[in-house]
């Protein structure tokens, strides 16, 4: 039988929430071996994740986002700056600063955890969500950070980077196919966790509560109880909240890798 010290899970996980815009990002990694990613990260929380890192000892060796961000500036290009640590962002996400493109399926390895890059099209063109899996514990992912597609209580909306031939009903359609052919695949336990809660205009239902499981949103999620594919992106493009402040501003930057007064 194993013994208590080598059952411990080796994953750290913490969930920052920027209540000012609505936000929720993520450090997480190997303990065990002193290696931790953050996950969307926001420009005002920079500090916090470094220190958070540091408190346990470790390193911050990789940053992801999930997407080109349009309602807030992203802090990768900094904490890539202050870290060395390698930006991943999806292939095509079509930014102006070094980083390394993330396939579907791809995986990044933290020691003994392992993130998955799931594409997810839909709120963005160019869109992952995050598997994670703790080998420690499971082979198997242990939760998911789904990004602006699937979210608690509502999916994201699908205007925002909508533009040319990916109009917004496109967008909707392809995102009802990222959601119900893909993160709805994973097993009904998997914990999933969002880039955005109540008091976002990323969506229009959203919880306050900034968690859930695969399992209670397929079961009550508002925007996945439509019957097919046209009742949902019939229902997603209606009633769809004003665009974000600044919103060419941000993008622009966030694309830079700049600060926001840098292209303002």
């Amino acid at each position: 039988m194993s013994s208590p010290s080598t059952r411990r899970s080796a994953v750290f996980f913490r969930q920052l929430l920027n209540d000012e815009t609505a936000c929720a990002s993520y450090v997480l990694g190997c303990k065990t071996h002193s290696s931790f990613a953050v996950v969307e990260p926001h420009a005002d929380l920079v500090d916090d994740y470094i220190a958070l890192a540091e408190a346990q000892g470790s390193t911050i060796t990789a940053v992801f986002d999930t997407h080109v961000q349009a309602d807030h500036v992203s802090g990768m290009a900094e904490l890539v700056a202050r870290t060395g640590a390698i930006a991943y962002l999806p292939v095509g996400a079509g930014v102006d600063f070094d980083h390394r493109p993330m396939g579907d399926l791809e995986v990044v390895v933290l020691g003994n955890v392992e993130v998955q890059a799931m594409a997810t099209p839909g709120h963005a063109v160019a869109h992952h969500a995050y598997l994670v899996t703790d080998h420690t514990r499971a082979d198997e992912p242990w939760f998911v950070l789904t990004g602006d597609a699937l979210l608690v209580g509502d999916a994201g909306r699908p205007d925002l980077h909508a533009h040319g031939e990916h109009t917004v009903e496109a967008m909707a359609r392809e995102l009802y196919r990222s959601i119900t052919q893909r993160l709805l695949a994973l097993s009904d336990d998997v914990l999933l966790y969002p880039s955005h809660y109540s008091g976002s205009l990323c969506g229009r239902g959203l919880s306050a509560n900034p968690a859930s499981t695969i399992g209670f949103e397929r079961r009550h999620n508002v925007a996945l109880q439509h019957g097919d594919e046209d009742a949902f992106v019939k229902a997603l493009v209606q009633d769809i909240p004003p665009r974000p402040e600044q919103q060419a501003a941000i993008v622009a930057a966030n694309r830079a890798g700049h600060p926001l007064a840098d292209v303002t």
